[in-house]
């Protein structure tokens, strides 16, 4: 294959690359593995672009394609969860514990890197980029998983999926009633999405901004619900409540008092780069991507991911904020 015909068969591929990240997301809890995945099903596909008969759709054969690559990558024990996955809410005073390993967590991803140019296909695919989503996702075994997001996500025939994954129809019909019951115990849907066209929403947003910059508890906490949930990994600890998380921003989280917030997208939510102050007049540093969850006209998730050197380049950032 000559480099011309190398570089058509990739331009094929390409208009792909961002359903098939956000689908990778979705199987692995984590943009830069889903990143890497897309990376690695492109790679196979270039090899064996050769052999493709057009049997099914180039799509369909991307998907079954980066659907195996998705399989390799969990075979290992670890499943990604979010803190309040793993144990209940803790007393706002509690020190932080240790960090954990980044692999430990559900990751937030960048809209860039998952919705296309179509708006009607972006607001359908935002209810299931969602961090609570995601992260319920995640409960399933790894053919259920694929077989639930195929099926209810993408909308592929039970032909379709039992061909990409090497299963009967039936299997796969028997997979999706069992992944159905299990998400029905871990995920909640949220009762009144955030809508990005939304006056009112992006009222909430701002009202946020302005109580989070000026560090006013009362009036942030007063947008938020009343079992409002603040999590920071890579830290197990999480805190619920207006009380806990004034608490906690109080005292522990105290140092991001006079932060300031740039907008970015992130899993169709409002998110920010959360910049704190660095001691030198003018200058602010990373500190977090955060990621907002509305519902029902407040905001029911606060979280805070501070592995920023991984973070703050993925979504674009730069590694420091100085007022112009």
């Amino acid at each position: 294959m000559n480099v011309a015909l190398n570089d058509e068969v990739l331009a094929e591929f390409e208009p792909h690359r961002r359903e098939l990240c956000a689908y990778a997301y979705r199987m692995l809890g984590s943009s830069f593995e889903a990143e890497d995945a897309v990376q690695e099903a492109f790679t196979r596909a270039w090899k064996s672009h050769g052999s493709f008969e057009g049997r099914s759709s180039l799509r369909s054969w991307l998907y079954k394609i980066t659907t195996n690559v998705c399989l390799d990558m969990l075979k290992g024990p670890q499943r990604r969860a979010r803190p309040m996955d793993l144990a209940p809410a803790s007393d706002a005073g509690t020190p932080l514990p240790a960090p954990e390993p980044d692999y430990l967590w559900v990751e937030p991803i960048p809209d860039s890197m998952a919705f296309g140019a179509d708006p009607a296909a972006a607001a359908e695919a935002k209810d299931t980029l969602r961090l609570a989503f995601v992260a319920a996702v995640q409960h399933l075994p790894a053919k259920q998983r694929a077989v639930m997001l195929m099926r209810e996500v993408l909308r592929f025939s039970a032909a379709e999926t039992a061909e990409a994954l090497h299963l009967s129809p039936a299997s796969v019909n028997s997979a999706l009633q069992r992944a159905r019951a299990t998400m029905e115990q871990v995920h909640t849907q949220p009762a009144n999405a955030y809508a990005v066209d939304d006056a009112e929403a992006r009222k909430l947003v701002d009202g946020y901004v302005s109580a989070f910059e000026a560090y006013d508890m009362d009036a942030l906490t007063a947008l938020c619900t009343q079992d409002v949930a603040l999590s920071m990994p890579p830290f197990p600890l999480w805190v619920q409540g207006h009380a806990g998380v004034a608490e906690f921003m109080l005292g522990t989280g105290s140092a991001c008092r006079g932060s300031r917030l740039v907008p970015v997208g992130a899993n169709g939510l409002p998110a920010f780069g959360h910049y704190k102050p660095s001691g030198e007049p003018g200058v602010w540093t990373p500190w977090s991507i955060m990621v907002l969850e509305p519902e029902d006209g407040k905001i029911a998730g606060l979280n805070f991911f501070l592995d920023t050197a991984r973070l703050f380049p993925l979504f674009g950032l730069p590694n420091e904020y100085r007022e112009s």
